[in-house]
């Protein structure tokens, strides 16, 4: 064999594995949005973007089936402060935060935080499977056609699990690309919680 074969084959076995430890980036990592938008989902870091008032754009009308049965809607949360998670139960970083949020939402709740799930391209049982084994008691929505994670395309959550935080206007104000901790996400909703 070649010297320059063994080193294509080298680089092609480099890039499969990178997109193999890449993280939850899910099928669809090389798919783009709508119209060809690049919204593609990615592995994220965990990294914080805080948004200031006046460049927020307001969430989409996001809307379905929650895993429950229930419709829900973001538009009736509007005047609290909103934490959307987007996740899945293929997604192993996602159960590492799962029961952070659960206590975030535990605790912040009577202050007027409501927490909306968003499970992305997922089986519902597996999904239920999720939330009884991590007492997730918050609602969320089945998007197994992934259509409300791309309905956030002026702020896309571009990775598995994200999570956006919304203020009491239905503004985004922080993203989080990649999984988050309780120390995060627990002081941007008390950040958001305490902007008037």
């Amino acid at each position: 064999m070649s010297p320059r074969v063994s080193s294509v084959r080298a680089v092609a076995a480099v890039t499969a594995l990178c997109g193999l430890l890449a993280g939850c980036a899910g099928t669809n990592a090389a798919q783009s949005g709508p119209g060809g938008s690049d919204n593609r989902f990615i592995a994220g870091d965990g990294n914080v973007q805080k948004i200031k008032a006046a460049d927020r754009k307001p969430a989409p009308r996001a809307e379905g089936e929650a895993l429950n049965g229930e419709r829900l809607a973001l538009a009736g949360l509007k005047g609290k402060v909103v934490v959307v998670n987007f996740w899945a139960s293929w997604c192993a970083p996602c159960r590492g935060e799962a029961q952070s949020l659960q206590q975030i939402y535990t605790e912040n709740r009577a202050k007027g935080v409501e927490f909306l799930g968003v499970n992305f391209k997922d089986g519902k049982e597996n999904a239920k499977a999720f939330e009884r084994r991590f007492k997730v008691t918050y609602p969320s929505l089945f998007d197994s056609d992934g259509r409300v994670g791309l309905a956030f395309r002026d702020v896309p959550p571009n990775a598995i699990p994200s999570t956006l935080v919304l203020d009491r206007q239905g503004r985004v104000a922080a993203r989080v690309i990649g999984a988050t901790t309780y120390s995060k996400l627990g002081s941007l909703v008390a950040e958001v919680l305490a902007a008037q």
